[in-house]
């Protein structure tokens, strides 16, 4: 018998989060809690487990909002600022419990060992800084994560490659701008799914709103909540009444079982 998943989204903004600072678009002049965003970002959680993929420039707020004492792991979709930008504020874990495991492909262990060399300096390493286990994983293969199997899944960030994860019948993507047929067999009988959507109009690495009901079709997913957005798509509750029944916005501190 499976245990129960709880997610809570961290944060559901894209890499400038809603407000974008200096900016006098309607959204971002909102009064809605809805219209504003943190960096995106996901909690879950089962059993005594708790795990979050993606750990961005706005972690330590997302931390502390969700009431989070102990980080069994991150993991981690790429190596772009909104979503790596918070590794430094993983200290208290640290300092609490060790080392702890982050997953995520090599590539972009090597990225963060240029951006953040101090944490991985062997030595005359500086007492205050964190450390952390790399756990290398690539889309071909399936890990163990506390006893849940989680199946990686490789999008296209324009020409970056992303990876998405699948636990149980949650699939969590973002970043997506195309996906092959082969990934999305992966995905096939998902409960939930959770995908990036920036905005109304086309843009070069994101799905825009058009292209993300058009990939549910093909997906089918009982429920999908959308992720990674910007003001450009417009007030939260205009968008949630004009999708269809089993699609939603997902929205900051949102949470949901499965």
């Amino acid at each position: 018998m499976r245990s129960t998943l709880t997610i809570t989204f961290l944060g559901t903004g894209t890499s400038q989060g809603i407000p974008v600072l200096g900016n006098d678009h309607p959204v971002c002049q909102s009064a809605n809690s809805k219209d504003k965003r943190l960096r995106v970002s996901v909690l879950v959680q089962w059993e005594q487990y708790t795990i979050v993929i993606d750990c961005g420039p706005d972690f330590r707020q997302q931390m502390l909002r969700a009431n989070v004492k102990r980080l069994d792991a991150i993991l981690l979709t790429h190596e772009h600022s909104d979503h790596v930008a918070g590794i430094d504020d993983i200290r208290p874990f640290y300092f609490n419990q060790g080392d702890i495991p982050f997953y995520a492909h090599k590539r972009v262990f090597k990225a963060l060992h240029k951006r953040f060399e101090y944490i991985f300096e062997m030595e005359n390493k500086y007492p205050g800084a964190p450390a952390i286990s790399e756990m290398e994983i690539e889309k071909e293969a399936s890990f163990d994560l506390f006893g849940k199997t989680v199946v990686p899944i490789e999008v296209q960030h324009a020409d970056l490659p992303v990876l998405g994860f699948r636990i149980d019948n949650f699939t969590y993507l973002t970043d997506v701008k195309t996906i092959s047929a082969e990934e999305i067999k992966k995905i096939i009988g998902t409960d939930v799914l959770v995908i990036n959507v920036l905005r109304i109009n086309s843009h070069n690495s994101h799905l825009n709103l058009n292209e993300a009901l058009e990939l549910i079709e093909t997906i089918r997913p009982k429920t999908t909540y959308f992720t990674h957005i910007s003001h450009m798509l417009g007030f939260h509750d205009e968008v949630e009444a004009m999708l269809p029944e089993n699609v939603h916005l997902a929205y900051d501190t949102l949470k949901i079982t499965l």
